[in-house]
């Protein structure tokens, strides 16, 4: 069997070749790229890039936006058996050339843009040996990808790739942390297709509009339609709401997958608006996902849609899953009195277990301690869409993979628990427990009780001082920016003290915009808050 993903392209284009694979532009100005299109663009990009010497073990940093020609490129090197390099450009230019230093890439693909960053920035590039410009190059920026494609043959080869072939490194959000490679195989991608088909019933017929560019290569292999949002895919907060809405009617899309932040964006917009969303499915990940925002986005759909929120990380997603109508109908309640966020049971073939949490690697599976229902701990995860190394990075591997026989669990990072119905609940990352002389406090919990408040748009619980004697501060945004914080600090110290969880918590600070990641602009960077709250209670004092 050829577990090479670009194989599934070919497959849908010989079954399907006159249906719509991708569509991008604007309102009124829509270009649409059947699956022979695609399919031929793709084996056209093939050929000219095996004139350009990529071919299996070259690895290749692709640096292009969202478009028909990052689709086809991502497959062409995909069939050659190269190792496509994916990392998100709004992480900062300092992490993305720390980045590229430790990937070592071999090829430059990129738009001008990115191969003028080269120039520029020479030192972290100097294992590439091969560019080319996706745009003008001008006769400095490396081959034109227009001028070596125009006059190839096709090829149509798919490289036979085996289930532990490589197929792509893709970077994490650097959320607790530097950014990490992680190592995707060709039977990681596949087991992922499988899984997201079987579990959200995606297929062809279907139209998807994906907030993160990975997502449209899924749809597409798939069978599905995607629809390329008129939008930045590094700000997703930032999105144009209107334009965003326009393109989910114009061209009747079924399910879209993106962050909290977005949908809390387009949710609001169609609410005023009074638009109703054609949409029978909406994913929404890469952070903790509110009850509130769930109930604001069923609104917007017609009768029949469902929102569902997927759990995983880079390394193994998705691992578990719930639909919003569960959580707001039974969990929700529960989240808003310090009981964690539930993300659902495990999917199918995933094993997760809740260890005894260590702040060291462990080696061996039998050296873990495995905890009952109701216990918070580690999150670990065993399965076929769980990924099995960091790239050039052994120190992370070996704090983050347990050996079991021929297999390995990866330790997510995450706290929480099992609730005696087998639902997974998350209480927060690891690495922002808060280490009180009173044992730990786990930060999304504890936040849910001050979140309660109408005045309060989002709370980050961090911790200042030595772990284990760790002083509890509660960093608050304000949905209005020009509230009495003084009042409003009383009112949550009165919340925080009929909580036995919270009632420790005495200082509280406000903060104006918290720090977000990159990726989803959903996460919280609760490191950067601790700083800053560390240096105002020492002014303080």
């Amino acid at each position: 069997m050829n577990f090479n993903i670009a194989q599934t392209l070919a497959d849908v284009a010989s079954r399907r070749p006159d249906e719509i694979a991708l569509i991008q532009g604007r309102a009124g100005h829509y270009s649409r790229c059947t699956f022979a299109e695609l399919r031929a663009c793709t084996a056209r990009y093939v050929s000219a890039l095996r004139g350009q010497g990529i071919g299996p073990d070259r690895r290749v940093m692709l640096m292009v936006p969202p478009s028909r020609d990052f689709v086809a490129l991502t497959f062409a090197l995909f069939s050659l058996g190269a190792t496509v390099i994916l990392i998100d450009p709004g992480m900062g230019y300092k992490n993305l050339l720390r980045c590229i230093g430790a990937v070592k890439p071999d090829v430059l693909i990129g738009i001008p843009k990115a191969q003028i960053f080269k120039l520029l920035f020479p030192r972290p590039f100097k294992s590439i040996t091969g560019r080319v410009c996706v745009g003008k190059s001008l006769g400095i920026l490396g081959a034109s990808l227009a001028e070596i494609s125009r006059s190839v043959a096709p090829d149509p080869a798919v490289f036979a790739a085996g289930r532990d072939d490589q197929a792509a490194i893709i970077f994490t959000t650097g959320s607790t942390g530097p950014p990490k490679g992680v190592q995707y195989t060709h039977g990681i991608f596949h087991a992922q297709l499988e899984l997201i088909r079987s579990h959200y019933q995606i297929g062809p017929g279907q139209v998807d509009q994906p907030a993160f560019p990975l997502f449209a290569l899924f749809s597409t292999a798939l069978g599905a339609t995607a629809v390329l949002p008129d939008m930045d895919p590094a700000k997703p907060a930032r999105v144009d709401a209107e334009k965003f809405v326009r393109s989910l009617l114009d061209q009747g899309v079924t399910y879209s997958f993106g962050s909290p932040a977005i949908w809390n964006v387009v949710s609001r917009y169609c609410l005023d608006k009074g638009i109703v969303l054609p949409v029978k499915k909406i994913l929404m990940a890469g952070a903790p996902v509110a009850g509130e925002l769930i109930e604001r986005v069923l609104a917007t759909m017609a009768a029949g849609g469902e929102v569902h929120t997927p759990y995983g990380a880079t390394e193994c997603l998705p691992i578990a899953s719930m639909t919003g109508s569960e959580i707001v109908g039974q969990t929700w309640p529960l989240t808003m009195t310090g009981k964690g966020t539930c993300v659902g049971r495990p999917l199918p073939g995933l094993s997760i277990r809740i260890m005894q949490a260590a702040d060291r690697p462990v080696e061996r599976y039998h050296q873990v301690v495995i905890l009952p229902p109701g216990e918070i701990g580690e999150i670990i995860v065993k399965g076929p869409v769980v990924t099995r190394a960091y790239d050039n990075n052994p120190q992370e591997n070996k704090a983050a993979k347990i050996r079991d026989g021929d297999s390995f669990w990866h330790r997510m990072g995450d706290m929480g628990y099992f609730d005696e119905q087998g639902r997974l609940w998350f209480c927060g990352r690891k690495a922002h427990r808060v280490l009180t002389r009173n044992g730990p406090l786990y930060t999304i919990p504890c936040e849910a009780i001050y979140n309660v408040h109408a005045k309060v748009y989002r709370t980050a619980l961090v911790g200042v001082g030595r772990p284990g004697k760790q002083i509890p501060v509660l960093c608050v945004e304000c949905v209005d920016k020009r509230c009495d914080t003084e009042r409003l600090a009383l009112e949550l110290r009165a919340l925080g003290v009929q909580n036995k969880m919270t009632k420790g918590i005495d200082h509280i600070l406000f903060y104006p915009k918290f720090p977000v990641d990159i990726r989803h602009n959903a996460k919280i960077f609760r490191e950067k808050l601790a700083v800053w709250a560390a240096k105002k209670l020492a002014k303080e004092r």
